[in-house]
């Protein structure tokens, strides 16, 4: 082909991208010559965007921490010991052996880490509420000093024009309710978080105006009492495990319904879920159709009760003949109604293909050198982004979400002028969130996204060693260093686009 030719039907093919981009390609193009006899008209979209980056004009920016994770000050102020307090004092349960003690001191230092916030431009921010802070002991006395902390935290927020989001229970369970109940194994525990997010919202619901009851039920209850490599550490039978699960879900509804009862008409209230993301191995029609049977189904136990109040039947019949125990009346609280869906989304966690058997679907194995970043079970996948949030809003019809997570795992090296070259995080956030705002031009309604996390953190059992900040934190001397996907993210949210 002469370069000639070439040239022009390059040119021809750009021009036709540019209108079927938008969905447009049988409209005709518009030459100079026709501007003064003809105008291209654009069909009426609330969710129409012409440049295919940036997302609708209300979308907002945040980032996100938990508690446990960034607070320390484990023992101030009348503060009671959680269950991660207890199991991260075990040796050998965290990498090398790290501890919440003191964390980021983020209990004293959060008015400058939300000058942090605000130097990204951020306009919401999602932390949780430490429980043994609010209620240290059995005796049920409300400690004075832990709520005036989160009332002057939330102050300082709308003081700097960042919108707080209050989580109210990320994993940190008082250690009394361990003790007396087992935890989360006992309806008690249940009826305890119930009044817990009672007395929050009454002390907070005329600042904080969104609630996230719960977050990853899947996580804590999986892991911390099927595998038992998260806090408490247990390993229960299947059956019970079944229970555990249902006292969940069934803590979340009576939160929702105290919350609703403790705060004005304005308050919002949700949940944050790590659902299971069920994404078509091939974005063929069968293969979505297959990818929403298993996405209901693999969630049956978290997400499918709450949004739709009934178990499937698929998974009560796992348990044989032990099922869970629960009442109607149960299921009606759990499933109250919510103002908005929560979504932690990091990797698909399930790869889909229609097969002609029962299920109607089958899971096809990830293979062995599928990417991940340096956490090794985060698959980079962006493409979960887009499934998660239409999955849900397709499914469910929810009117309302949140990315509530989402975030990579980079090595951050530190070079002598303290700068961080993490480009392989701002590769994934420039993915993942182009998968987004495909979701959102095709009028998924995502109202926002936190970025998980704001600075590096306690990772759980993986301690310190694992990062996913915006900023790194030398936890020996506290400071904190922005990193290049730092500037990356400010761009985004000063532009409102992915950069």
């Amino acid at each position: 082909m002469k370069s000639t030719e070439f040239e022009d039907n390059r040119r021809n093919f750009i021009k036709k991208i540019a209108v079927g981009g938008l969905g447009l390609a049988t409209l005709p193009l518009i030459t100079s010559s026709q501007k003064e006899e003809k105008k291209l008209i654009l069909p009426k979209s609330d969710h129409l965007i012409l440049d295919n980056t940036s997302f609708p004009a209300d979308f907002l920016w945040g980032t996100a921490t938990a508690a446990y994770q960034v607070e320390g000050a484990y023992k101030e102020d009348g503060r009671g010991l959680s269950i991660w307090d207890t199991f991260s004092h075990i040796k050998g349960n965290i990498k090398n052996n790290d501890t919440g003690d003191v964390a980021n001191d983020f209990y004293h230092r959060y008015k400058s880490d939300i000058q942090l916030m605000k130097d990204l431009n951020t306009k919401i921010f999602r932390f949780s509420i430490s429980w043994s802070r609010i209620f240290p002991d059995a005796t049920g006395k409300p400690n004075q000093k832990g709520i005036d902390f989160y009332n002057k935290l939330v102050d300082e927020l709308l003081a700097n024009g960042i919108q707080p989001f209050a989580t109210l229970y990320h994993w940190d369970l008082p250690q009394y309710l361990q003790d007396k109940y087992k935890g989360w194994e006992s309806k008690e525990t249940s009826k305890a978080f119930g009044d817990y997010a009672a007395y929050v919202a009454r002390n907070l619901g005329d600042r904080v105006k969104n609630f996230f009851t719960i977050n990853e039920f899947r996580t804590f209850i999986e892991l911390g009492y099927g595998a038992g490599v998260f806090a408490p550490g247990l390993k229960l039978p299947e059956e019970k495990l079944g229970q555990v699960r249902h006292n969940g879900v069934l803590a979340h509804g009576l939160a929702v319904q105290a919350i609703r009862a403790n705060s004005g008409a304005d308050v919002k209230v949700g949940l944050a879920d790590n659902l299971s993301i069920a994404v078509p191995v091939i974005e063929n029609e069968k293969n979505i159709k297959a990818a929403k049977i298993a996405m209901r189904e693999i969630n049956a136990s978290y997400l499918t009760v709450i949004l739709e109040g009934k178990y499937t039947e698929n998974y009560l019949k796992s348990f044989g003949k032990n099922p869970p125990k629960f009442t109607e009346e149960e299921l009606k609280i759990i499933s109250s109604p919510l103002d908005f869906v929560g979504l932690n989304v990091y990797n698909p966690t399930h790869l889909i293909e229609a097969a002609d058997n029962k299920l109607g679907y089958e899971v096809i194995p990830f293979a062995k050198s599928f990417p991940t970043t340096t956490s090794k079970w985060e698959y980079i996948a962006p493409e979960a982004l887009y499934w998660a949030t239409k999955h849900v809003k397709d499914i469910w019809n929810v009117k309302e979400m949140y990315i509530t997570e989402n975030g990579s795992s980079s090595t951050d090296e530190r070079t002598a002028d303290n700068k961080i070259y993490d480009t392989d995080r701002i590769s994934f956030l420039r993915n993942y969130l182009t998968q987004l705002q495909r979701a959102t031009s095709e009028g998924v309604p995502v109202k926002g996204y936190f970025y998980w996390s704001l600075m590096d953190n306690f990772e759980w059992t993986s301690g310190y060693s694992i990062t996913f900040g915006l900023y790194n934190v030398d936890f020996k001397t506290q400071k904190r260093f922005p990193k290049l996907s730092a500037e990356y993210y400010k761009e985004v949210a000063t532009n409102n686009k992915v950069m």
